[in-house]
């Protein structure tokens, strides 16, 4: 794989109020991809940025749409040459961003696709109250092992980077796994203020209601290859896209391995297109000498 440039977009939990303010004032693409989505969903994302408050975005069913939204409005206002992009991926959610950009997916059936995706998670994490938890300097070989052996729902969910996995389960599970990780030596054992338990088997509800419409959506030939969270490995195949799709929900984001496996294909730089610099930071903590910036103003 030639040299070239990574794109990368955020997911849940990059999204602040006033945020991307200076597009809003500058930039007519980008108002019109949100002009776009308030016609598709009926829902006015920009008067909620501008104008509302940190509760009126944290509804998964508000945030996963938004930040579809917002990431690719950035890309929008970007003028990138085809032969600049290596690859792209994206965080959980983000992922979604990554082949809507890259022309796998219209904007307006990734949208649908998300706002299905956002109403089945939550209606899951009121059938099954649970939970998540970062777990903060310790390998991730001893936070799997530990996870295995509790005799309840617990599983790793999100390998953010070296020395930072976030766990997914059952509050049983949740609460013993911090207790036993902590005494394994973990620096931190954080219980993350979430709906659920995001990327465990918790999500299997939501995965099949998931299914039927990743199988419904139509996935054209993209621009160039989508890391995906499920596996970690790039392809540009369409069905394996929508087979990852569907298991992204209850399986691990893999995000450490992803950005392992980019760093491998020689980039010479990775630009995060989202709100916020939180991707970058993780890249960082791979490798401090990649190249990283943000495409928001």
């Amino acid at each position: 794989m030639s040299q070239g440039v990574a794109f990368v977009f955020p997911g849940q939990g990059s999204q602040s109020i006033g945020m991307l303010e200076p597009y809003f004032s500058k930039e007519k693409k980008f108002n019109y991809v949100f002009d776009q989505s308030k016609e598709i969903l009926g829902v006015d994302f920009k008067d909620l940025v501008l104008n509302g408050s940190p509760e009126d975005l944290s509804p998964t069913e508000i945030t996963q749409p938004l930040m579809l939204t917002a990431n690719n409005a950035i890309w929008s206002c970007l003028e990138i040459e085809p032969d600049d992009v290596v690859v792209m991926a994206g965080h959980s959610l983000g992922e979604f961003s990554a082949l809507v950009s890259a022309g796998y997916i219209n904007f307006s059936d990734g949208l649908k696709l998300v706002q299905r995706r956002a109403n089945a998670m939550q209606k899951s994490c009121e059938e099954n109250p649970s939970t998540m938890a970062a777990i903060l300097g310790l390998e991730n070989n001893i936070v799997e092992k530990i996870c295995n052996d509790i005799n309840h729902i617990v599983v790793p969910a999100n390998y953010n980077c070296p020395g930072q996995l976030v766990i997914s389960g059952s509050f049983k599970g949740i609460d013993l796994a911090c207790k036993k990780l902590t005494e394994a030596g973990a620096r931190r054992a954080i219980k993350l203020q979430v709906g659920g338990a995001f990327h465990s088997p918790l999500m299997e509800s939501a995965q099949k209601e998931l299914e039927e419409a990743i199988k419904e959506t139509k996935i054209m030939d993209g621009e160039c290859p989508i890391f995906q969270n499920f596996t970690a490995k790039s392809t540009n195949d369409k069905y394996l896209i929508k087979k990852n799709l569907i298991n992204q929900l209850t399986g691990p984001v893999r995000w450490t391995q992803i950005m392992e496996n980019m760093i491998k294909s020689q980039l010479s730089e990775v630009i995060e297109v989202g709100p916020g610099k939180v991707l970058q930071g993780l890249f960082k903590k791979i490798n401090r000498e990649l190249p990283t910036q943000s495409a928001s103003l």
